[in-house]
């Protein structure tokens, strides 16, 4: 069986080493020892400014709306992950949806202005799949209006762009830690910022509010991860350029392999690293991608839909709109295997499974 994502596991005795120390300290979470430490080494292996370790993407999400202060309308796309759409309802601002460029799969910024209106506070941008948006064109587009940005990085990793980080786009970044991502610490998420002032402000959200013992700085909610995930995301640290080098070689084989495919590959910034987090394939029809699937399942491989349907579509909290690009892409995308110890010869398997369904 071969399953669209696996969680990398480290050695488990280098987890043990971190989980003795644990015991002996008795500090299970509220920012403790090892927490602290994966906040600085994290920081220092993504070269950005000021970085907070929370519980999960979408808490992060949440806070980085409310950190902000954001009302009202905020600009997103509807080809994300749910959680993108649902923290700023939950934050109680309205998304309005701008539709996606086809090639490069994130909001396409040409579309952007039209849908800015006296209500507007934000932008919030996905990096699908991890690949940039264009971030040089939303930030023009953000100081023209006078808008807030905010990068739903889940996917984005250690990508760069023009040789800095992609968390240092915008006004603050967020990326998810959670175990199918390419690193991860069980359950984690990341808020980055290069201002001082907002990251004290979150800093105090994320445990509370609290100033100190019997005082209170913010409103705030329990946005804290424990030494058990941090331990996690140490051990994991390590082993990120093993991570990256050999999910390379995962995407060059299938890119050899699938080099006669006639499905759409993402076009990916041109300025932008990568981090291999997915593979993602365009297929001609929505009825080939069921073909696909059937046939891939039926030999016990895993692909996912990733994203589907669209977001503009299904939400029984919001209004149906028409997002003829994304409903489009939506459904006939699918994300193929691809996991640390995915094998080449799997991957092969894979390849020749998709190419005979296609030339049959």
């Amino acid at each position: 069986m071969i399953p669209v994502t696996k969680p990398f596991l480290p050695p488990i005795a280098g987890y043990n080493k971190y989980l003795e120390g644990i015991w002996k300290r008795q500090w299970l979470t509220n920012m403790g020892p090892l927490a602290s430490d994966l906040e600085m080494r994290l920081k220092n292996h993504l070269s950005v400014n000021h970085l907070l370790f929370v519980t999960n993407g979408t808490v992060a999400l949440q806070m980085a709306i409310k950190a902000l202060d954001l009302k009202g309308e905020i600009i997103t796309t509807p080809f994300s992950f749910v959680a993108t759409t649902s923290s700023i309802v939950w934050e109680g601002c309205k998304p309005i949806f701008v539709d996606i460029n086809k090639d490069s799969l994130n909001i396409d910024p040409n579309k952007i202005e039209e849908a800015i209106t006296e209500n507007t506070s934000a932008i919030l941008a996905t990096h699908v799949y991890g690949n940039p948006c264009d971030v040089s064109a939303i930030e023009k587009i953000a100081k023209k209006h006078n808008l807030k940005v905010i990068y739903d990085g889940a996917h984005a990793f250690g990508v760069q762009v023009s040789g800095k980080s992609i968390f240092d786009y915008g006004d603050l970044s967020i990326c998810s830690l959670h175990a199918t991502k390419l690193y991860h610490s069980i359950e984690g998420g990341l808020i980055i910022t290069k201002d001082a002032t907002l990251l004290k402000k979150i800093a105090y959200m994320r445990n509370f509010g609290f100033d100190g013992p019997e005082a209170f700085a913010e409103l705030g909610l329990n946005g804290k991860n424990s030494e058990f995930h941090a331990a996690m995301g140490l051990v994991n640290l390590d082993f990120i350029q093993e991570i990256h080098d050999n999910r390379k070689k995962i995407v060059e084989r299938y890119d050899e392999k699938l080099k006669n495919y006639k499905g759409i590959k993402q076009l990916w910034h041109i300025n932008g690293t990568q981090n291999y987090a997915y593979y993602p394939i365009v297929v001609e029809s929505e009825e080939l991608l069921h073909k696909c699937i059937d046939t891939l399942t039926l030999n016990e491989i895993f692909v996912r839909r990733y994203f589907y349907p669209s977001l503009s579509k299904v939400l029984p909290y919001l209004e149906s709109v028409e997002m003829p690009i994304t409903e489009d892409i939506a459904k006939r995308v699918m994300c193929l295997p691809l996991f640390h110890d995915l094998t080449l010869e799997e991957v092969d398997l894979i390849c020749r499974l998709l190419l005979r369904i296609q030339n049959n």
